[in-house]
């Protein structure tokens, strides 16, 4: 059983006690050794209650460095939710005088006593001018050469790297990895999602920094959690859902069906409608507005260039594409990683179990938006992006010290591992299902 002494703000605690509290409207956590009541705050946290609440009962010191730019301003917040703190003899979780947990927290304050945690303005707005470049040159394709076939083609080929490109640039300005001030990136954040892509950026938010804080963690990754329906993941899941009978799909053949209801689908058939819904219930006018201006602005660019049946065509053709390019440089980095429910590991242990690099080329990182580089940028993910390369062989120095694995491959046999995986966690789970 845990126990506290004093009274206040001077209380002690022990972990068993902190660990009772991670419950919906019950929520304790730890940053730094001072514990904190979120229970009511996690209700108003700017990143939404559920990334917050996927630490309650555990240490939250290094996702709270990860996370937050403006330390200044979140303390102030933070002092008071504080009730005390761990007990002398309390360590900081499991292994906080660890020797792999000091020397990565030695490496983040490196690198926030150096640059590489500064971003390049020019490199951030070199993207978009090449992304608003792309886009006048898809329209003025079709303006100059008509309607027909091959100038069609071109045109959704240019929106459709635009749209992808666009997916990479907020990406980066959602993580706050651009300005200084919070509230220009997400200015920005909205005006690139919403209005060059037509997607709320607080259901973004809801989302991606959830997948950070746990990655590849049942039940707390939206990423992991949207997939049961359709395939099952990872070597542990696949054997539990056998065990328990169930199939909503013929799993063992999951590595084939991918194929169709995977990349092709996500954005087209679910997205596509689910943004709107995500939007309008959660009462997101303002990101609704951006929304509605994307629209607005592509119908006015291209239905008199191609009729509305040709503006629909197009924009599903565009949608497809850019669907197909989405899933597999996003899921070639986590989905052949472990994934399984939440074992409270340390932050460095945590990423490197969920995510793996692809090697670094001048075309690997424009396809992916340098999402090549997935360790570095979940171990700091307000770090921009174009300084990836330049952390990755401290990481890579850090792993080899501690014994810890490291992955990078090449692009393809990134994405060949995502039907590899596929495939073998199919054949798990029909093993557990035909047998008690």
């Amino acid at each position: 059983m845990g126990s506290s002494t004093g009274c206040g703000r001077h209380r002690v605690f022990t972990w068993d006690e902190v660990q009772k509290h991670c419950t919906r409207s019950d929520r304790w956590l730890v940053i730094n050794r001072k514990v904190y009541d979120i229970s009511e705050f996690s209700k108003k946290h700017p990143g939404g209650s559920r990334v917050i609440g996927h630490y309650a009962g555990q240490d939250a010191t290094d996702p709270f460095t990860a996370f937050h730019i403006d330390k200044t301003l979140v303390n102030k917040y933070l002092n008071s939710l504080l009730i005390g703190e761990l007990a002398p003899d309390q360590p900081g979780l499991e292994s906080w005088k660890s020797e792999v947990t000091e020397d990565f927290r030695e490496l983040r304050a490196t690198l926030e006593r150096t640059d590489l945690l500064q971003p390049n303005k020019l490199f951030f707005a070199g993207h978009l001018a090449h992304i608003l470049l792309l886009e006048a040159a898809a329209w003025l394709t079709l303006w100059y050469f008509g309607a027909s076939l091959f100038p069609f083609l071109i045109s959704s080929l240019l929106l459709s790297t635009v749209q992808a490109q666009s997916g990479w640039l907020q990406h980066d300005f959602g993580h706050l990895s651009v300005f200084s001030k919070s509230k220009w990136n997400h200015l920005v954040h909205k005006f690139i999602i919403g209005h060059l892509k037509g997607a709320p950026a607080s259901w973004w938010n809801h989302l991606h920094f959830q997948h950070h804080a746990k990655p590849n963690c049942y039940r707390k990754d939206p990423d992991i959690n949207m997939h049961p329906i359709f395939f099952v993941l990872g070597k542990k899941l696949p054997v539990e859902v056998g065990k328990q009978k169930k199939k909503f799909m013929p799993y063992q053949y999951q590595h084939k069906y991918f194929f169709l209801i995977g990349p092709p689908a996500l954005l087209p058939l679910y997205f596509q409608w689910y943004i709107f819904y995500f939007a309008v219930t959660r009462k997101q006018w303002a990101d609704l507005a951006w929304m509605v201006s994307f629209y607005i602005r592509i119908s006015l660019m291209y239905i008199p260039l191609l009729g509305i049946q040709g503006f629909l065509a197009m924009f599903f053709l565009v949608r497809f594409v850019e669907s197909n390019w989405f899933v597999w440089v996003t899921q070639m980095n986590h989905i052949p990683m472990a994934i399984d429910h939440d074992q409270n590991e340390e932050w460095l242990a945590t990423q490197l179990h969920a995510t793996c690099n692809v090697h670094q080329s001048f075309f690997n990182d424009w396809f992916t938006g340098h999402l090549n580089f997935q360790i570095e940028h979940h171990l700091f993910p307000t770090m921009p992006r174009h300084n990836y390369h330049k952390v990755a062989p401290l990481v890579r120095s850090l792993c080899a010290k501690h014994g810890l694995e490291y992955q990078s491959k090449t692009l393809l046999t990134a994405f060949a591992d995502i039907v590899h995986s596929l495939k073998e966690s199919g054949e798990l789970w029909l093993d557990a299902y035909l047998h008690k």
